[in-house]
């Protein structure tokens, strides 16, 4: 007997009445994603139809995971944001009444917000910041060029302002490609508190969490300080798990912590409003489009994907040791949400969950006809125009792993030169690898990188300063074992080891950061002058392009 373990809901409705198996899907998802604790539910039509709680808030207390153990929701806070601007477009505040224009209000007031030379002449407007589509870099990417700790402080009130005060050029023209940033909606909530004059915190409780009946939910800025019981945890089950330590403060960005009793009343909520055309839910709902008419993946804090040709919306949530999944398909009233303690791919639960309720309705998804990838695929390629290495692998049979933002996405091989997932398309042609990211609205061609030769010695070594940013990059070390760190506002941050590719280029590594998960490999590209001497650096990420440092 597991005293601690939930779940054990019987079938409800007719829908689950004629498939029990849904909840032998639940009940599988804690053994194949192992860790301390979860919870995991389905709903249909609003209503729930399944539930599976298991293991423990906190392994050291010994005090078990239920449905009514408060997570940080994280980045599904940013769906809730927008629902609050749309909110107080239509239903204004009696400050924001007597003050006239509504729409004049925010638009101003977001420009007086912005560096002076991003409020110029850059384009950059409110939509763009709800779509992510700014072309604003992600402030906790660029915490490592300010110095930062992975488990250092972050203040919302002094860090976060210096963070806008530096924020002063964009890594792409606004409305033209898509680049996930924190930053946009750190922005936005404090647009609707300025415009307002109501804190997020009271917004949130007052226009969302008591009508959808989310009676835990709250804002909580402070992750040092999150609501007990719940332990986050670092590691696996081979490296053992440890509590996870986060001391940064985030607000709009992420910062809602939830139940999964209050993750079902959300769930239950918005399947209420998008019956109803004229909800807030709706309204953010609508799929947005780039300036070249390209319809987006990403809108108003919701990713537009498919499970089994079926158009799904949600969103997902990290920090350093927990992961966090909401998914929907509205054609089928079906949504899923999955809430772990630890650092599972809440995502792939979630899909997989998803899955296999189709699986029972519609039969088993026939197999793509894979073939074996040409050699010519894997290696390192160099894309100039962003500044960026891609890495191609060796993935399960059929596939190749191409690593480009962040993490490693698998491709599938459907012809020898040609390769794609749900999100890329891939083709390779000699030493040309020609990448079309689509959620990204990007096409990138990177050329096969000249590697496999020992850097030269003693050139790299230097200090190296960004006077936009204000950080100073310091590379230390000899030969091929090359460190990098970096001081700014947050202190002196740790050094990080770099790998040499060839042509001058290099990727440090940053595996851990501020925020959950992590860049990953930044790549380094040293700048000689005419001379042939080493005068600059460029470093960038998949979250923050192309930041020039010169040689001090």
């Amino acid at each position: 007997m597991e005293p601690f373990l939930y779940g054990t809901y019987s079938i409800l409705v007719p829908f689950i009445a004629m498939n029990p198996s849904i909840q032998d899907i639940l009940e599988n998802v804690s053994s194949v994603y192992r860790g301390p604790g979860g919870a995991a539910a389905v709903l249909k039509d609003g209503k729930l139809v399944g539930e599976r709680v298991w293991g423990y808030a906190d392994l050291q207390k010994l005090v078990p995971m239920t449905p009514s153990t408060l997570m940080p929701i994280c980045s599904i806070t940013k769906q809730m944001v927008c629902m609050m601007l749309k909110d107080l477009e239509r239903n204004p505040t009696p400050d924001m009444l007597r003050r006239g224009n509504i729409s004049r209000q925010f638009s101003d007031t977001l420009l007086q917000m912005l560096h002076p030379d991003l409020a110029g002449n850059t384009g950059l407007k409110l939509e763009h910041l709800c779509n992510n589509q700014s072309g604003i870099r992600d402030y906790w990417a660029m915490s490592m060029f300010w110095g930062a700790h992975p488990d250092g402080e972050f203040r919302l009130e002094e860090d976060a302002k210096k963070a806008m005060d530096r924020t002063r050029s964009l890594h792409f023209e606004p409305g033209t490609q898509y680049s996930y940033c924190n930053l946009n909606f750190h922005i936005l909530a404090r647009l609707i508190e300025r415009v307002s004059g109501q804190s997020l915190d009271d917004l949130l409780a007052e226009r969302l969490f008591s009508p959808a009946r989310m009676t835990t939910a709250r804002l909580c800025p402070d992750n040092g300080n999150l609501p007990p019981p719940c332990v986050g945890y670092e590691g696996s089950e081979s490296s053992g798990f440890i509590p996870a330590i986060n001391r940064m403060q985030w607000s709009g960005d992420a910062g809602v912590v939830a139940s999964l009793k209050d993750m079902t009343a959300y769930e239950d909520y918005l399947q209420t409003s998008w019956d109803d055309e004229q909800s807030l839910y709706r309204a953010i709902a609508q799929q947005p489009s780039f300036k070249d008419g390209t319809i987006a993946r990403y809108g108003h804090g919701l990713a537009y994907g498919n499970v089994r040709g079926v158009a799904t919306i949600g969103h997902g949530g990290a920090l350093r040791g927990f992961r966090l999944h909401r998914i929907q398909a509205p054609s089928e009233k079906l949504a899923i949400v999955v809430m772990l303690n630890h650092e599972a791919d809440a995502e792939a639960v979630a899909q997989n969950i998803m899955q296999g309720v189709f699986n029972i309705s519609k039969g088993k998804n026939p197999r793509l006809d894979l073939v074996n990838p040409s050699p010519d695929w894997f290696g390192t390629f160099y894309h100039p125009d962003a500044g960026l290495v891609v890495e191609v692998g060796h993935g399960r049979q059929g596939h190749l792993t191409v690593t480009y933002g962040g993490s490693g996405e698998a491709l599938a091989c459907v012809e020898e030169g040609k390769a794609q997932s749900s999100n890329t398309t891939a083709t390779i042609n000699g030493d040309t690898l020609t990448l079309h990211r689509l959620a990204d609205n990007h096409v990138i061609h990177a050329e096969r990188a000249a590697t496999g030769q020992q850097p030269p010695k003693d050139l790299y070594v230097g200090e190296y300063y960004c006077a936009e940013v204000e950080s100073t990059f310091r590379c230390s070390g000899k030969g091929g074992m090359l460190y990098g760190n970096f001081e700014g506002y947050l202190g002196q941050g740790p050094p990080h080891l770099m790998r040499y590719i060839g042509q001058d280029i290099w990727l440090l590594s940053c595996p851990r950061g501020l925020d959950a998960p992590a860049p990953g490999n930044w790549t380094v590209v040293f700048q000689r002058d005419d001379h042939g001497d080493i005068a600059s650096v460029v470093i960038g990420c998949w979250l923050a392009r192309k930041v020039a440092f010169a040689r001090q």
